[in-house]
């Protein structure tokens, strides 16, 4: 069977079983009243309408990207060899498994101050030291699994240029790359369907990549949650029945920043992970320039509306359709010129 059939077939597996989840997470949500507690200093204060939506609606995307990619792998192995206990000896496998597990312990995280929040009936959850010591863990128990299983390479991949071999610096580096870009992804989540449709984007153009690469395995897991996303967006998309609360915004950070460590091409990350590192940066400038100007002027102030960008968009008339498709858009070019700088230098 076709590498892009069961990659197909994996994704639509996904697509169903996340879209089709939302019909009895939804209700349950609401009967248990998890509902989102909405702070307004934290977005434009018409968002305070959405106080009460279910939140942890990332379930459905992480559930069903579990399944699919399982269940792709498996078919996978099915098709190229009878023997499936050879899947014990495929470190390709266990990459893909070190992606998911991955995933999964930030999405835990993520539950755990989603539940924090819906316990307390308000907006404050871990604390961010707290946070902190969870990603710092799982991030060196990641980078432990892909030396394990393969990648024992210490430098940093431009394609223009390749550096020289960092040794422990570069494990340090790449942690912090973890911890920057999965909350990156996390602080994309404010906007109904933002996240959801970005991630969709990335995940497209990783499966591109990593066929260019060679790693098939690994479109497996892009491609699963790719259908996941879009299944999501069903509940998700303006006015959001459903939120994806913390669970799956971190869930989603460490898919995204797993899967470009995987392919070790940092450039790529880079490129395919734009939007998401703008948002983040974008708070950065702001609470650094309103520290500087409060301490010169006795005043701070402010470069945006409001941050992360996403906001600064909505106070300046964009309706939260035209931002997802804005940012969805700028994903995409950014994306392709992530693919054609693999073509170029690989």
């Amino acid at each position: 069977m076709s590498f892009w059939i069961i990659d197909l077939l994996t994704s639509i597996l996904s697509f169903a079983i996340a879209g089709v989840s939302g019909i009895w997470l939804v209700p349950f949500l609401h009967r248990i009243k998890f509902g989102q507690p909405i702070k307004t200093e934290d977005g434009p204060k018409w968002h305070a309408k959405k106080q009460g939506t279910p939140t942890m609606g990332g379930f459905m995307f992480i559930i069903s990207t579990i399944i699919a990619s399982l269940a792709g792998y498996w078919i996978y192995r099915l098709s190229m060899n009878p023997d499936v206990t050879a899947i014990a000896t495929h470190h390709a496998f266990y990459r893909l498994l070190s992606c998911i597990i991955f995933s999964l312990l930030f999405g835990l995280i993520g539950f755990i101050d989603d539940y924090t929040k819906v316990a307390r009936k308000n907006n404050d959850g871990l604390t961010p030291m707290q946070k902190i010591a969870f990603q710092l863990v799982c991030a060196g128990g990641f980078l432990l699994a892909l030396w394990k299983f393969g990648d024992s390479s210490t430098c940093i991949d431009l394609g223009f240029w390749r550096s020289p071999d960092l040794g422990i610096f570069y494990y340090i580096l790449m942690v912090a790359v973890i911890i920057y870009l999965t909350n990156a992804v996390n602080l994309t989540d404010g906007v109904d369907g933002l996240c959801g449709s970005v991630t969709f984007v990335a995940m497209l153009i990783f499966t591109v990549c990593c066929s260019i690469l060679g790693q098939n395995e690994l479109t497996l897991f892009t491609m699963a949650l790719a259908g996941g996303c879009l299944g999501f967006l069903i509940w998700n998309f303006n006015p959001a029945k459903c939120f994806m609360g913390d669970t799956g915004s971190m869930f989603l950070g460490a898919a995204v920043t797993a899967t470009g460590l995987v392919l070790h091409k940092h450039l790529l990350i880079v490129l395919v992970a734009l939007v998401y590192i703008i948002e983040a940066l974008s708070v950065v400038i702001q609470v650094t320039y309103f520290k500087y100007t409060k301490k010169k002027y006795g005043e701070g102030r402010r470069i945006f509306k409001m941050t992360p960008i996403h906001h600064h968009f909505e106070m300046s008339g964009y309706s939260e359709y035209k931002i997802v498709i804005t940012f969805s858009t700028a994903g995409i070019i950014f994306g392709i010129l992530g693919i054609m700088t693999l073509l170029a230098f690989d």
